[in-house]
């Protein structure tokens, strides 16, 4: 243990402390949520809670490797993590995969585990997406077509695998955001943003026609277009059931194990996407608040790391992780809220989901790592 006391003085010293209390900080607040939102499903809250905090502590092991971990070295091995991004999608496809009741085939189940392999792969996506534009911007022209038409097919390629096996809109989404944030963040010339925009409209009637179908196209519509759903019992269930449980906790809520709709089973998907409804219901406007602060806080955090960062690729993949949270935080609010359509995306931190849980929390080991650098001597030596 005296031999390893160096090491830990200097990780403290040196690693992103902050950003790991206000992930922990994050993370334990959801735990304390998820066990009042679980207390009346069948078998209680036990396993909810046994798995969630298996996973905080797996996230934080996860945290600190990636603090230590050079994200340039494993930047180099793209194929590999290209190639372990394929198989991960492909395994869906066998016995292992199976879908949740949303009908999205998006989950591995190994014995009584199961993890969620887009979630993982965001993290590949972001250091291979930040490895591609570091090279075009340093030794090529970024701004050539033929840069930005790589750069685009990488994208469409880990679209495309996620909706064409998973059928998962949500994540693929969170990528295409990822994507859009880091080109901005390199300097991408503001033509090809106007290109993109008029390249999405074009294709938007063909894939609004052929790719969704009807009961996808409503849910997109709903939060904006009355006539869908006018009884609301339908595709906009799920919306109207957060509205009055957030509604009902006004500033300081009902208190935890008394929300009506949280504990009635009103509310749907309560321990995963509609958390931010329990928080209001039962905590309040002021709990709300502070969650929104919190990430607030957070993302803020990794966008300072990135703009101080010593490299290209180091501010790249900050930005790329704070772009996922944003995209995140502000759907899943959004969703509950009634404001944006219901499209299975997760609050990050407290949502339950271990695979989700153990992602960010390496995401944000890479974030601390970046402002880890330069590492010590002896670190270096064990590279």
């Amino acid at each position: 243990m005296k031999r390893l006391s160096p090491y830990i003085k200097d990780y403290v010293k040196r690693a992103d402390m902050l950003l790991l209390a206000l992930c922990v900080t994050c993370a334990i607040f959801g735990i304390v949520v998820i066990a009042s939102a679980t207390s009346t499903l069948d078998g209680g809250s036990t396993r909810y809670l046994i798995v969630q905090t298996a996973s905080l502590i797996l996230g934080i092991f996860f945290y600190a490797l990636f603090t230590v971990i050079d994200v340039d070295s494993l930047a180099e091995r793209w194929p590999a993590l290209i190639a372990f991004e394929v198989f991960s999608i492909f395994l869906l496809l066998t016995p292992l995969g199976y879908a949740d009741n949303t009908g999205n085939r998006a989950w591995l189940r190994f014995g009584f585990i199961g993890v969620q392999p887009a979630e993982i792969d965001k993290i590949i996506f972001i250091i291979v997406l930040a490895a591609q534009i570091n090279y075009f911007k340093n030794y090529k022209n970024l701004n050539s077509p033929l840069s930005v038409l790589l750069l685009l097919v990488n994208c469409m390629f880990s679209i495309g695998l996620i909706v064409g096996v998973s059928k998962d809109m949500g994540s693929a989404l969170v990528y295409l955001f990822i994507f859009i944030v880091m080109l901005f963040a390199a300097g991408l010339k503001f033509y090809w943003f106007i290109a993109g925009l008029a390249g999405l409209a074009a294709v938007t009637p063909f894939f609004w026609t052929h790719v969704l179908n009807q009961r996808y196209r409503d849910r997109i519509l709903a939060p904006y277009d009355a006539t869908i759903d006018p009884s609301g019992q339908g595709i906009r269930w799920q919306a109207n059931q957060s509205k009055i449980a957030l509604a009902s906790g006004q500033l300081t809520g009902t208190g935890l194990y008394n929300g009506r709709q949280t504990q009635s089973g009103a509310l749907p998907a309560k321990q995963t996407d509609f958390i931010f409804s329990v928080i209001g219901e039962e905590l309040g406007m002021i709990a709300c608040i502070a969650v929104i602060v919190l990430l607030l806080l957070i993302i803020f955090r990794c966008i300072k790391v990135g703009v101080h960062a010593t490299n290209t690729m180091s501010m790249l993949i900050c930005f790329g992780v704070a772009a996922w949270l944003i995209f995140q935080t502000f759907e899943n609010i959004g969703m509950c809220i009634g404001v944006a359509p219901v499209i299975g995306v997760t609050l990050p931190f407290f949502s339950y989901g271990g695979s989700s849980l153990v992602a960010i929390f390496a995401a944000m080991g890479m974030v601390s790592g970046i402002k880890y650098r330069p590492k010590p001597e002896r670190f270096r030596s064990l590279g």
